[in-house]
């Protein structure tokens, strides 16, 4: 399991909003403007693809329906209720998570000359209001790039669908998860974002190969903050922060989120017309080349859609 301490937890809790218990509603069926989330799914699990148009620069992240029903009827996360009681622990582990990856990104960002813009995760149950419009837990953790918010979002009873139904448990796991949505915040504050919105704008034809560009490139920046972590060791016990077996989990989580397995688990088809993030093998590709290499200059994804 990933090694964290309770010192950079404390200082990390800034970077935590939580509003679990603060009255999400139950949402069901398609929205207009809907939030981007972690995997090719959507809010129609026949349907499995195109959530990326919330607002300008589109919202970004894992996009996996996490409970509707085959048949299209309601359903969520969650549903405004808690699914799991969430132990102190594991917001803890977010808190440690949240603070160490921007700390990663703030020293590769002052290296190159440039200052960092932090950014907050929003723990939430059911729905959720956000600067992009109102989300759902159906479409799993998403970052909102609208000005005025640029935070991420997530239900943390996603951990449970994510182990469960798509066989991905692990604390690094939940890691990969967090460090590809601020992954998204990195493409937003650096212009990337607003560049592929303008490019499927004037290309539309194309709009969901740069789609999968971008969350190919979120993925391998995620890889980039693994391979930091690897290098270090915490605060408290002078342990690493990575071991044996931490890896292995992340690429279980990127592969088990490629929009063919998500597909293939749905529906038993895979169409790649319909992809929106890339398939398993291209997002594991990504995320190792960002850990093997720790360089974010080695995650042009745009150039070539193979490391």
């Amino acid at each position: 399991m990933v090694r964290y301490d309770k010192r950079t937890a404390a200082r990390g809790a800034q970077y935590v909003e939580d509003r679990r218990g603060a009255g999400g509603t139950r949402m069901g069926g398609r929205r207009g403007a809907a939030a981007g989330g972690l995997a090719g799914g959507g809010i129609g699990v026949v349907v499995l693809a195109l959530l990326l148009q919330m607002c300008t620069g589109g919202g970004s992240g894992f996009q996996i329906d996490t409970q509707t029903p085959l048949d299209g009827s309601a359903g969520a996360v969650g549903g405004g209720t808690p699914t799991t009681v969430i132990a102190d622990s594991e917001k803890e582990y977010v808190q440690f998570l949240m603070l160490d990856i921007q700390d990663t990104w703030d020293r590769y960002f002052d290296q190159a000359g440039l200052a960092y813009e932090y950014t907050t995760v929003v723990l939430f149950e059911g729905a959720v209001s956000t600067g992009c419009g109102e989300a759902s837990s159906a479409v799993g953790p998403f970052y909102c790039p609208a000005p005025g918010d640029r935070k991420v979002y997530i239900d943390l009873g996603f951990y449970d669908e994510l182990a469960r139904r798509f066989g991905a448990p692990g604390d690094f796991a939940q890691a990969y998860v967090i460090a590809h949505e601020v992954g998204h915040h990195v493409q937003n504050i650096t212009g990337i974002s607003a560049a592929v919105g303008e490019a499927q704008s004037s290309d539309p034809a194309n709009r969901n190969e740069y789609s999968i560009r971008q969350e190919l490139q979120a993925d391998c920046l995620a890889g980039v903050w693994a391979y930091s972590a690897d290098q270090r060791l915490t605060e408290e016990t002078g342990q690493p922060i990575i071991e044996p077996g931490d890896i292995e989990e992340g690429i279980g989580a990127a592969a088990a989120v490629g929009d063919d397995r998500i597909q293939a688990k749905a529906t038993g088809q895979i169409n790649p017309d319909t992809w929106t993030h890339g398939s398993a093998d291209q997002r594991v590709a990504w995320f190792k080349q960002g850990f093997e290499t720790g360089d974010p200059e080695r995650c042009d994804t745009f150039a070539n859609s193979d490391p």
